[in-house]
């Protein structure tokens, strides 16, 4: 698993799924907007055009209830409607921006209701990891910050220290607190090239400590990582997080 310590919310991926709902949507308008317009309950499928056209109405429709996306086709089609005549209510990028801002909220709440029930899932974890913290924190040469970050200091280098608006270029290993190794630049034998601002809220912080040089041993609780709903099948949630990294570098 490469660069696990992205943070979750990817833009292009957003922004990819956001164009692809826009596509979607702008297909159903057309699709509902004709069908509204020639009654289309009473359409036969008479030739092969027909067909496809059919076949593409089954597959949108099926794709926005997946999503579960439902359309008013009255209001769709009032909406092509208003645009053929340039009388629409929002412009083009008002359109999109609401767009946007409603599938965020949606993912906002998807989170919320799958954390609410990672909660009673995984309690036996979650008491594990908040122990962990806990001794840990007490240990010689461990540092705790006000967000609950901690680190020991291996080897303290001598360089600038970057802020979040620098790319630095590191090398790191990542394991659980039972030793499980989930991601290593060093197994890879590459070094990780990253934005501070792109990354998990505690790598931003712990990168900032750090001057060029320096190896860093951190533990991130799971609120500096991954929280609530975990990344993929290596990262359960609400698992703490511990890397080794060595700052190698500030690109930018």
């Amino acid at each position: 698993m490469q660069n696990i310590i992205f943070a979750k919310l990817n833009l292009k991926l957003f922004n990819m799924k956001i164009n692809r709902l826009v596509v979607v949507i702008s297909v159903m308008s057309l699709l509902f907007g004709s069908c509204v317009r020639n009654a289309a309950t009473n359409t036969k499928l008479k030739n092969e055009k027909d067909s496809v056209s059919y076949a593409f109405g089954i597959m949108y429709y099926n794709m926005l209830i997946n999503d579960s996306l439902i359309l008013n086709p009255m209001a769709v089609a009032k909406g092509m409607s208003d645009g053929e005549k340039g009388k629409q209510k929002m412009t083009d990028e008002e359109a999109r921006n609401y767009l946007m801002g409603y599938v965020n909220n949606r993912e906002i709440e998807r989170s919320e209701r799958e954390a609410e029930m990672n909660k009673e899932t995984y309690k036996e974890h979650i008491a594990e990891n908040e122990a962990f913290l806990a001794t840990n924190r007490g240990k010689q040469g461990v540092t705790v910050t006000p967000s609950g970050l901690q680190y020991e200091v291996i080897k303290m280098g001598n360089g600038a220290k970057p802020t979040i608006d620098n790319v630095v270029k590191v090398h790191y290993a990542g394991t659980l607190i039972d030793g499980t190794e989930f991601d290593s630049s060093i197994s890879r034998g590459e070094p990780a090239q990253f934005p501070l601002s792109g990354v998990i809220s505690g790598w931003t912080e712990a990168l900032q400590l750090m001057p060029v040089g320096s190896k860093f041993r951190i533990y991130l609780p799971q609120e500096l990582a991954y929280g609530p709903n975990g990344a993929g099948s290596a990262i359960e949630p609400y698992s703490t997080l511990i890397f080794d990294v060595e700052l190698l570098e500030i690109v930018e």
